[in-house]
């Protein structure tokens, strides 16, 4: 995958200087092709086709034989990006990788993207983008994300960063970043969901808490685990509470998609952000019981959703 060193030495939003950063990245599609900005959750990673392989690739609702895909690795995140690997522990802000993916865009010599395409935590910085570099984007298209972190969201995540803390005290880093995973998936999906799937008694075994919706969670922190810096965890999941925007003062044209079961970026966030825009925006609002990961369930309505931003782009 190609790498760029893209800054000698960059100023973060919060304080502190970074000396270099390096930025993997990954572009796709036929040269001379409209480009779209693609980033995910803060456990998605610059491939875009393969961990939302559904939606993006060729033939797909998003055709790759038809576009140009840019993603990169976050900065202070768990890829190739410099971040927890490389030492760094800094807050970093959307605003910060905002202005990473402006420069690669340099880098690149592309002037501007046609469309910026942001699911969750990746759909903050579509808007920080849109903020700082409004001549660089023509489009927004901002999924379960919203212009600050709820109150609740923040409160489960610090939780979530006090076990992985405790855990890398402990010398048990691993344990600690599956259970905060674990309780992170609780958040994920909604009640309905998790009643549907994992209602029952406990198991007859020798672990206490041998119930259904245990095994679910137990498996999804084992596997975190073994792709997921501890560090990177905790960089990025601060990040998310450290975002805010200024919506009055963001122009591009918005389309944005509120989930009514998400536990994170709740409805009302949405509407907020919708009713303080300062430009075009289209609220779409579905249900779901996949709650804040509808936009890796939900194939049918996010196909119509994207094929609408796939066609507009050669308008």
């Amino acid at each position: 995958m190609p790498s760029a060193s893209i800054e000698s030495c960059l100023s973060l939003h919060h304080g502190m200087l970074l000396p270099r950063v390096d930025v993997a990245y990954q572009l796709t599609g036929p040269v001379g092709a409209p480009v779209l900005a693609v980033l995910g959750g803060i456990s998605a990673g610059r491939e875009v086709t393969r961990w939302w392989g559904a939606l993006f690739g060729p033939g797909k609702a998003v055709d790759t034989t038809r576009v140009r895909l840019l993603s990169y690795d976050f900065l202070g995140g768990n890829g190739e990006t410099t971040g927890a690997r490389a030492g760094v522990t800094a807050d970093i802000s959307t605003y910060d990788q905002a202005r990473v993916l402006a420069s690669l865009l340099e880098e690149l010599a592309i002037p501007s993207v046609h469309a910026f395409v942001g699911a969750s935590y990746g759909g903050m910085v579509a808007l920080a983008f849109a903020q700082l570099f409004p001549e660089r984007v023509k489009r927004l298209a901002v999924i379960s994300a919203a212009h600050k972190s709820a109150p609740h969201g923040t409160a489960w995540r610090i939780v979530q960063r006090r076990i992985v803390e405790l855990g890398v005290a402990a010398g048990r880093h691993n344990e600690g970043l599956a259970l905060a995973r674990a309780l992170a998936m609780t958040t994920y999906r909604s009640p309905d969901e998790l009643a549907a799937r994992f209602d029952g008694p406990r198991r007859q075994d020798d672990h206490p808490d041998a119930f259904p919706v245990w095994d679910y969670l137990d498996a999804r922190g084992a596997d975190y685990v073994t792709h997921m810096h501890p560090g990177a965890f905790v960089t990025l999941s601060r990040s998310i509470d450290l975002h805010a925007v200024e919506p009055e003062s963001i122009k591009v044209p918005l389309d944005l998609v509120s989930v009514h079961q998400d536990l994170l970026v709740p409805s009302s966030l949405a509407a907020e952000l919708a009713a303080r825009y300062g430009g075009p925006c289209t609220l779409h609002t579905l249900d779901s019981i996949y709650g804040h990961d509808a936009f890796l369930k939900e194939d049918a309505f996010f196909t119509q959703f994207l094929q609408k931003i796939q066609g507009d782009l050669a308008s």
